[in-house]
Order: C-alpha cells, then sequence, then structure tokens
C-alpha cells in the first residue's frame, strides 16, 4: 500500500508529492492529461517553432516561492531570465509608470507627488520580505508566524481594499499600475485584502523581479516531476479519475483538482455547494513577426506589460467581468512578453506574446477584436505584426484544465472572505469529510499562482495524518 496517492500534476500536486517523498513516505501522482504541468506548461499553440505558455508565464511567486525555493529545482534544468524591467505600464501619451527591480526606479516613474508615498509604502515590508512571504503563504494553521509584529503590521495595511491603499496617491499613475497588481487575481479593487495583493505583487517584484523560466513554464512542471522520481516517487499520465476506486490503496488521497471536482469523485455530495467561482479569462497567444512595438519605451524591455489606460477604466473593466456578467468594451488586459528575454522560444527574429482580457465565468462571446483594438492603443501597428493566433476562451480553458471551472484561472472567486479563507471557513482547509481525503489546488490557501505553497501547506496536513496513523 501506497502512503500517499495524489491526483493532479499541476504545481501544487507535484509539490505535495515532493514534500511527501522528501520526508520518506511513498507517493503516486495521477494525472489526466498526457503531460504533467496543470497551470505551467509549454505547447506550440500556433506554428511550428513558438512555445507558448497555455496559461501562467511570467512568475514572481514562484521565484519568491518558500517551497520551491526549498528545492534544488536548478538542477533539473530549472533556470529564471530577467528581462530589463519586470513590469510596465504604459500610458496613452507614450509614457509609463514601471514596477522596477529597484524602489527608487519605481517610485520616480510614479512623479515626484508619489514617489514618497511609494518609498513609505513599502519600506517596513521589503527588508524582512522572506519572513513575511514565508509566514504570509505558510497561513492558516501550517506554521507559526516567524514575524508576527510585521505580519501584523501587513495585515493592517493590505487587510482593506485596495481603494483605500490607493488613496496614499494623488496622481493617476500611481493608481493605475497598483490597480493593475490587483487585477491579476481578477478581483474588483473594493474588495477586502485586495490592498494585500496588489503589495505583494510590488514586493515579490522589488525582491526577486518577475521572471519567466527558461524555455517555458513546462520548466518548472519538468523539474518538479524530475525531482520527486528521483526522491523515488512515481507519475502516471492519462489516467483520468472519475472515483476513489479509480486509484490504488494508499494511506491518504491527496487532490490538485477543484472543489467540484473532488466532491464528485469522493462523493461529498453538496459539501462544496457554497464555494464561488469567479470570472473568468479571454486570452490569445501570438506568434508574431517582430517585437510588440509599444510607443512606450519601457514596454518593450518589461516582461510583463499591464495594459488599462487609468484606474477608472481597470475598475470598470473589472465591474464588467466579475459583477455585470458582460465583456467589458475596454478590457484591461495583462500581456507577457517572454522572447524579449528568451530568445528560444521563438525562431530567430521572430517572438511569442499573449494577452487576456477579463469576462464572466462561461462567457461564450469572442473579445479578440476588443483585445486587439486596445493593444493598438499601445502599440500602434501590433495587428501586422501578427503571423498567427490562438484563441481560447472559459469553454476552451476549462476543456484544456478542468480546475479552470467556467474559464476561471484562479479555480475559484478571490474575493471577499474566499480570497483568505478557502475552499470553506475552516482552520483546517486542507482536510475533507474524509479523514484519508485533502485537497491542495488553488483553491486552498494562499490562493492562485504557481507557487507549489497550497501542496506544500497541505503536504504538512497530510505527513502530520501519517505519522499519527
Amino acid at each position: 500500500m501506497l502512503d500517499a496517492v495524489v491526483v493532479g500534476a499541476g504545481p501544487n500536486g507535484l509539490t505535495a508529492a515532493v514534500e511527501l517523498a522528501r520526508r520518506g513516505f511513498s507517493v503516486a501522482v495521477f494525472e489526466a492529461r498526457d503531460t504533467v504541468g496543470g497551470g505551467a506548461r509549454t505547447e506550440e499553440l500556433t506554428l511550428p517553432g513558438f512555445r507558448h505558455d497555455p496559461c501562467s508565464a511570467a512568475h514572481p511567486l514562484g521565484i519568491n516561492s518558500p517551497a520551491f525555493r526549498a528545492m534544488p529545482l536548478e538542477r533539473y534544468g530549472l533556470e529564471w531570465l530577467h528581462a530589463k524591467l519586470p513590469m510596465a505600464h504604459p500610458f496613452p501619451d507614450g509614457t509609463a509608470a514601471v514596477l522596477a527591480r529597484s524602489v527608487a526606479e519605481t517610485a520616480a516613474s510614479f512623479g515626484p507627488r508619489d514617489a514618497g508615498a511609494y518609498r513609505r509604502l513599502v519600506a517596513p515590508f521589503l527588508p524582512k520580505w522572506d519572513t513575511l512571504v514565508h509566514d504570509f503563504m505558510s497561513l492558516p494553521l501550517t506554521a507559526l508566524p516567524r514575524d508576527p509584529v510585521t505580519l501584523a503590521r501587513f495585515g493592517l495595511t493590505g487587510l482593506p481594499p485596495s481603494t483605500w491603499l490607493m488613496r496614499r496617491f494623488r496622481d493617476e499613475r500611481a493608481q493605475a499600475l497598483f490597480a493593475g497588481l490587483v487585477a491579476h487575481v481578477i478581483a474588483p479593487l473594493d474588495g477586502l485584502a485586495t490592498g494585500a495583493v496588489g503589495l505583494v505583487f510590488a514586493l515579490a517584484a522589488h525582491a526577486r523581479g518577475w521572471p519567466v523560466p527558461r524555455g517555458g513554464s513546462q520548466s518548472i512542471s519538468d523539474a518538479l516531476t524530475a525531482y520527486l522520481k528521483d526522491l523515488g516517487g512515481t507519475v502516471h499520465t492519462d489516467y483520468e479519475v472519475k472515483r476513489l476506486d479509480d486509484l490504488p490503496p494508499a494511506r491518504a488521497y491527496v487532490f490538485d483538482t477543484s472543489p467540484t471536482a473532488l466532491s464528485r469523485i469522493a462523493g461529498f455530495g453538496r459539501y462544496y455547494e457554497d464555494y464561488r467561482y469567479g470570472a473568468a479569462v479571454f486570452k490569445v497567444d501570438y506568434a508574431l513577426d517582430g517585437p510588440v512595438p509599444w510607443t512606450a519605451e519601457e514596454a518593450r524591455t518589461a516582461g510583463t506589460v499591464q495594459v488599462g489606460a487609468s484606474r477608472a477604466e481597470i475598475a470598470t473593466a473589472l465591474h464588467a467581468a466579475s459583477r455585470e456578467g458582460r465583456a467589458p468594451d475596454a478590457p484591461f488586459l495583462i500581456t507577457v512578453q517572454p522572447s524579449v528575454v528568451d530568445p528560444s522560444r521563438a525562431p530567430e527574429g521572430k517572438h511569442v506574446f499573449w494577452a487576456y482580457g477579463h469576462v464572466p465565468n462561461g462567457w461564450t462571446g469572442d473579445l479578440t477584436d476588443a483585445i486587439e483594438r486596445q493593444l493598438e492603443r499601445f502599440a500602434p501597428g501590433f495587428r501586422d505584426r501578427v503571423l498567427a493566433r490562438a484563441t481560447a476562451g472559459p469553454r476552451e480553458l476549462a476543456a484544456r484544465n478542468a480546475n479552470y471551472v467556467g474559464g476561471d484561472i484562479a479555480c475559484g472567486a478571490a474575493s471577499g472572505l474566499q480570497l483568505l479563507l478557502r475552499p470553506k471557513l475552516s482552520l483546517f482547509p486542507y482536510s475533507t469529510p474524509h479523514p484519508a481525503v485533502f485537497i491542495c489546488s488553488s483553491a486552498t490557501p494562499p490562493g492562485p499562482g504557481v507557487h507549489g505553497m497550497s501542496g506544500h501547506n497541505a503536504a504538512k496536513a497530510v505527513w502530520r495524518r501519517l505519522r499519527q496513523s
């Protein structure tokens, strides 16, 4: 009998398996698709030689993850590549605010009225970032805080809505960039703890950047898999699990799945019926004949580019997708241009690029034209560079990854109490009604992102139970 079986070979499932195998437990992973990866994959979606990331591409939380940093993943081929700028936020007048590794450079891009306010915002936390991120991403009761004072101060700053925090800034540049940071979790700007979301992304960039893995996001999944196999774990792909009886006997079962899928497989009925799925995304992957012709020079050297003319425009787009049930006329876009720093991703002189905008959960329309109109505002002539495009709306995203219910790439609405307490209001979020069944997906704390910490935290709950039995 195995000690543990993990269902789902995304970053959280693989991390949970590694953590258990490192502690001497026998582990097997079962994945429905024919390759590992979940939200961290790389595929040729458009033309031969153009390697795209179907979902996650830039990884500020990955390089800062306490779980990943404790593993020798570089030994297994993971190499982080850094663009000159982690992120840029261009404006219609051809200028841009930036999120740079340097706090001073970032503050200077906001202008003199907000530079000091930004420095004061990040100053208490950046010197203690490694301890703070460990405490922040390990909650709830998986580890005692190493620095409870700094964590409490962070909570006081970040728990209110981001709209409160943005009152510190007087000008549009800082407000728009910070609003864009919050939008990465597809949360309306006035939601609980959204200030913390924006602050975490900013601090992560200053601490270690927003890199891409050489060769694509698949490199993260492949490194985790190779490490797991060296530890004695096994991985079985093309193995769909429809019920617990489909799995071999084990002392514990760990699911890197949505709560909906776990309920169906384990027979939990309506246990997770109150769990809410959030707005979806519409994503376009591009093969380009050259770099994106951004008007703002800073955007040409950034790994990630946020596209939204103002805080108000970003708020309107999020509100439309999350609360009004319609696609925004001017979508806020998150874009990543990996080949700016990794030329291996495309044939010589060519580029890969992706952009996504937010749409209602389960939306069936086509946002391509709206996305490209928005890109043309900030990069005139963009359409002339397009060699091929691959589009994926909510339906296609859910078909590629069952955790993206209705196209929700966060595996659950990151709003209200559910941003902090997911998938249920519980001090033990990784446990389920069955004492041998656990959940470790992005539906559990600390939530969405390729960082493995949900898997790491769930593994702690699993090995404590295994040692007691």
